[in-house]
């Protein structure tokens, strides 16, 4: 899964680290998470994700990853996991804050994914993008680590979806079939909104593509 790339890794001043004292071995892993983030962020890249730029910048030296993790991707899967469960939180707060009205709330939670794609961007093509497309016989993740990867997130856009339907605001058969069919519209405006700032998007772009895939009726007056 992991690409090779002959550009030049950053050159970010190494930082002095004090050691960890015994037991906590968890904060180092967390420092080489966030290091790892923050190089996708100031690069935009994800070959500039290595084991030694990642040790550099904790101030470590390269073995010490490897008690927590076993190669690059394993690294980067961890990064994407810890995003989609800030998606998870970002979109479970925008569901809490909607109130009870069935297509408030999907509305709500379609509004937060869209807000995440553009407040992180560089996270979010790394998470959806294709910017990290590991190869799984090169590295030591599985296929199951991949698949499971943003399953709470969809499970909350099919549950606001299944209550839309349960209350008679959409019409949807297939719940599953057809939050992914949203999923996939919210990630194309994400995206040709990223590519295309320019365009003269109309204000109600969102709610026309949200209303069109959910199958929602007409709110009642």
């Amino acid at each position: 899964m992991e690409h090779t790339s002959s550009t030049a890794e950053p050159t970010a001043p190494k930082r002095t680290r004090t050691r960890n004292r015994r037991g906590e071995g968890g904060r180092l892993r967390e420092e080489i998470i966030t290091a790892a983030a923050e190089l996708l962020d100031e690069t935009g890249d994800e070959h500039s994700v290595t084991l030694r730029s990642v040790a550099r910048k904790v101030g470590i030296a390269a073995p010490s990853i490897y008690p927590h993790f076993p190669d690059q991707p394993a690294i980067m899967l961890a990064v994407v996991q810890r995003e989609f469960a800030g998606l998870e939180r970002c979109l479970r707060t925008a569901l809490d804050q909607a109130g009870q009205d069935p297509r408030r709330r999907l509305l709500a939670v379609c509004d937060a994914y869209l807000d995440f794609a553009r407040s992180h961007p560089e996270r979010y093509r790394t998470m959806f993008g294709g910017l990290w497309v590991p190869a799984l016989e090169d590295s030591s993740l599985t296929v199951e680590d991949m698949a499971t990867l943003g399953m709470e997130s969809m499970q909350l856009l099919i549950d606001a979806l299944g209550d839309c339907v349960a209350a008679g605001l959409a019409g949807s058969t297939d719940l599953t079939a057809d939050a992914t069919a949203l999923w996939v519209g919210l990630h194309g405006l994400a995206h040709q909104r990223a590519v295309s700032p320019s365009f003269p998007w109309p204000e109600d772009i969102a709610e026309r593509v949200i209303t069109s895939l959910a199958h929602l009726t007409e709110p009642r007056t």
